[in-house]
């Protein structure tokens, strides 16, 4: 069989094994792993996950499940083992300007200011003998994007004059200006103070309703979590399926719809009961060691959950 059949056949089989075609969402993965070691360590086994535009996507899992893993996955950081993994119907490959990134740390250039830094974004999209030009339409853009973080007074400091929250302001800002595809944000507020992150979680909010944008974001904090997105997926590496003891790599094991597309709940809501219970709910069944599931009883209720077990997986044992 050519590259070319292997590749038509590959798309038929993800066609028949979910609802449409992989070609209508910004991500979609299908039978992912990731080992290393020549397999002997397992990090993440396959994960079927479909993100439709628009969703804001929260992830959350036990320390070292391989959630920044999956991230790096998605970027194009590194190679899936196993499995596909695309962007609009694209193979990914190499990082490139479908995805934006924001780390717990900010990646800003230190040696410009942060009107340069937020301009990197439509530069690195020009052809290189354009690479000077930016477009009033993106400078405005821009403006706006600075003006609602509260950013206007400071486009002329560096990095290094700039506060934590401020630097991750400029961060975001930075990775929207490329317009990517879908936005990756890796623990982006877990090191500010309580007063920043909740500033910091305000403002993504009102960039995500003001631009629909797709987010997959990474975070530690459950309520953060419940509170920021309109779906929630939880990866773990507690629980059990019909391959008996063999070494297992993390999957999903919750995928909830949280709220509707392009919504957002009030802060007040954080100390809700049913907040409360939900959180329960998901650190039981993704955190806890001693509460282990089959792979069969996932709770995948989103609309676009789907699994795929293999006849041995599926096995009680």
């Amino acid at each position: 069989m050519t590259t070319t059949d292997k590749l038509e056949k590959l798309i038929d089989d993800l066609d028949q094994k979910t609802v449409g075609s992989p070609r209508e969402y910004v991500l979609h993965l299908l039978d992912v792993h990731k080992s290393y070691d020549d397999g002997r360590v397992q990090v993440l086994h396959d994960l079927d996950l479909k993100i439709t535009e628009g969703e804001f996507v929260t992830l959350v899992g036990p320390s070292g499940c391989g959630k920044s893993t999956l991230l790096r996955a998605v970027l194009g950081e590194e190679d899936v083992t196993e499995g596909t993994a695309t962007i609009r119907g694209s193979a990914i490959k190499t990082p490139d300007v479908t995805r934006g990134i924001v780390y717990q740390d900010h990646s800003l250039f230190p040696h410009l200011t942060a009107w340069q830094n937020v301009m990197m974004g439509p530069k690195l999209q020009q052809s290189w003998w354009k690479f000077k030009k930016v477009s009033e339409a993106d400078k405005q853009l821009a403006r706006e994007y600075l003006e609602r973080a509260g950013m206007s007074e400071h486009l002329d400091k560096k990095p290094y004059e700039l506060s934590g929250g401020q630097k991750q302001r400029i961060a975001i800002i930075q990775a929207l200006m490329a317009k990517p595809e879908i936005l990756l944000m890796d623990e982006p507020f877990s090191a500010l103070d309580e007063t920043t992150r909740e500033d910091m979680q305000l403002l993504l909010l009102e960039l995500y309703e003001q631009t629909g944008m797709t987010i997959l974001f990474i975070t530690h904090d459950l309520t953060e979590a419940l509170y920021l997105g309109t779906r929630n997926i939880a990866l773990s590496q507690y629980y059990v399926d019909g391959r008996g003891d063999e070494t297992k790599g993390a999957r999903i094991v919750s995928d909830i719809r949280l709220r509707e597309i392009g919504t957002a709940i009030s802060p007040s809501e954080k100390s809700s009961p049913k907040l409360h219970a939900l959180k329960d709910k998901i650190r039981a069944e993704a955190f806890d060691p001693d509460h282990i599931r089959h792979a069969k009883d996932f709770t995948l209720t989103h609309p676009d959950s789907f699994q795929t077990l293999t006849e041995r997986e599926a096995a009680v044992v």
